[in-house]
């Protein structure tokens, strides 16, 4: 198949950067890398800086491109989404709200502080992409995703019609429907832990903390109109597979992150997903297409080849000086990436 690109990722920095990366630039060809180090990417220096270390960390010979997102937050200004813009490098421009996830406690806080910067985003057509979900504690876990697109991301898209927006990593049927049904420009990404699991699995025969991730894994109806939509092989809806490394010690911990790290078998785990439910054949445009043509990049010429290869995932990956549980550890994933020719 056509090699794919992962519009949804995370890489971290210093050796945790260097322990992951060799996974994603196996399998992909490019990745939209987002920006929520700590501290954040907040500035086109900075995240032209981090690109560079991330280079720098690629295996001799890899042919991978890291495509950079800036971290939007209460002071970004007008004239940084001008030099994002003009620096080539910038795809896009990620909405944390403050408190929704790992390292965003420096989000934004309320969409109007920022309304000049995505009057400037949508001048200069720089996406934004948007981690859905509202942060009110009064609203249950489970409905923040649902409650995003009634109060921020609806009228967002009305306001701002030219602004092309990724509602990042859709776990619920609310959030297919919206994007099955928005504007021209609107566009979903879709991980492989929200089409292989429902919530059920964080708690089978105990509480499961490498399957906790936010936005949270929904109810089987949820996960059932994600694939239900790739079946339809709708263009608006891409792969992103927010492989997101902690060390075992940060999810096996008292209050332990979320973060699914899927990068050392993300698109074997998309073709088991799309063979058992018939629909190979939608497999490349989601995985290798819809992306770049929404992005408005060129689609990728090489090619990678995956067998119908049982093989067992290792209980743990090094991971700096700590380990990295991967998802399906210790189990078996029913297809393999082949060695380039």
């Amino acid at each position: 198949m056509r090699r794919p690109d992962d519009a949804h990722l995370h890489l971290r920095d210093g050796a945790s950067l260097a322990a992951v990366l060799p996974f994603t630039a196996e399998r992909f060809a490019r990745a939209v890398v987002m920006p929520n180090l700590s501290p954040p990417m907040t500035s086109t220096a900075l995240a032209l800086h981090y690109r560079e270390r991330i280079r720098a960390a690629l295996p001799a010979g890899a042919r991978f491109e890291p495509l950079m997102t800036l971290y939007l937050t209460d002071r970004t200004s007008p004239a940084e989404i001008d030099r994002a813009s003009r620096s080539g490098a910038i795809v896009g421009c990620k909405l944390y709200p403050a408190g929704a996830t790992t390292h965003s406690d420096s989000g934004v806080t309320d969409i109007a502080r920022i309304e000049p910067v995505l009057d400037a985003m949508s001048t200069h057509d720089l996406p934004l992409q948007v981690h859905g979900e509202v942060t009110d504690p009064r609203i249950d876990v489970f409905d923040r995703e649902a409650r995003f697109i009634e109060r921020v991301l609806a009228p967002l898209c009305e306001r701002w019609p030219r602004l092309r927006v990724v509602f990042e990593h859709v776990t619920t049927r609310e959030a297919v429907n919206f994007v099955r049904s928005a504007r021209p420009g609107v566009a979903a990404t879709i991980t492989p832990q929200h089409l292989m699991h429902n919530r059920n699995a964080l708690f089978a025969g105990g509480i499961r903390p490498h399957l906790y991730c936010l936005p949270l894994l929904k109810t089987e109806p949820d996960r059932l109109s994600l694939l239900e939509v790739l079946a339809e092989g709708n263009a608006r809806f891409f792969l992103g597979t927010d492989s997101a490394p902690h060390a075992r010690h940060a999810n096996e911990s008292s209050c332990g992150c979320a973060g699914i790290f899927s990068a050392h078998a993300a698109i074997e785990l998309y073709t088991e997903v799309f063979e058992s439910e018939g629909m190979l054949s939608r497999l490349q445009g989601f995985a290798s297409e819809y992306a770049a043509e929404f992005y408005r990049w060129p689609l990728n010429e090489g090619l990678i080849t995956l067998a119908k290869q049982p093989w067992t995932v290792p209980a743990s990956y090094p991971y700096g000086t700590a380990e990295l549980v991967p998802l399906r550890a210790g189990e078996t994933v029913s297809w393999q990436l082949q060695p380039n020719a």
